[in-house]
């Protein structure tokens, strides 16, 4: 019989878990602001803000870095949910996530020129698949571990 089978799941290591989505967050925010300076920059495109704001461009560039974090952040409350609730919860993770993404990358077409709306999908897809596989490698490190006696949990930090 294996661990799951006699005792549950592992324990989830809060700590650990969250303090990857604060890092992730941090990751999301910067992965942000930098697509937008390739975008303003390189591309020569008025990326969220009139190219008259410069290469950082305006608030609504702070805002696309703030929403960066806090989609990290959700994401990994969504993991610590799921490990805590579901069978294989990083299989729902993951199917969640690229739902999520896919729609964030389609929805510029909807209302943007296509160069600025090319340049959004190309930031969001970016940040979907950094904060997907971020909060996923956070949500197996705190759950990783292995049984050494009967009510005694070991961490595995390898």
């Amino acid at each position: 019989m294996g661990y799951y089978e006699e005792t549950g799941p592992p324990p989830v290591d809060a700590a650990r878990l969250w303090s990857g989505g604060l890092a992730t967050a941090v990751i999301a925010a910067l992965i942000a602001l930098v697509g937008v300076l390739v975008a303003r920059t390189i591309a020569q495109l008025a990326l969220y803000s009139p190219r008259e704001a410069g290469a950082f461009g305006d608030s609504d560039t702070l805002l696309l870095c703030a929403a960066a974090a806090a989609a990290a952040l959700v994401a990994t409350g969504l993991a610590h949910l799921l490990l805590l609730s579901t069978p294989q919860p990083m299989s729902y993770f993951g199917w969640i996530v690229g739902l999520v993404t896919t729609a964030a990358v389609v929805v510029p077409f909807l209302a943007d020129p296509f160069g600025i709306a090319l340049a959004k999908s190309i930031i969001h897809l970016v940040l979907g698949v950094a904060i997907g596989s971020l909060v996923s490698g956070a949500a197996a490190s705190a759950t990783r571990g292995r049984r050494r006696s009967p009510g005694r949990f070991e961490i595995d930090n390898t």
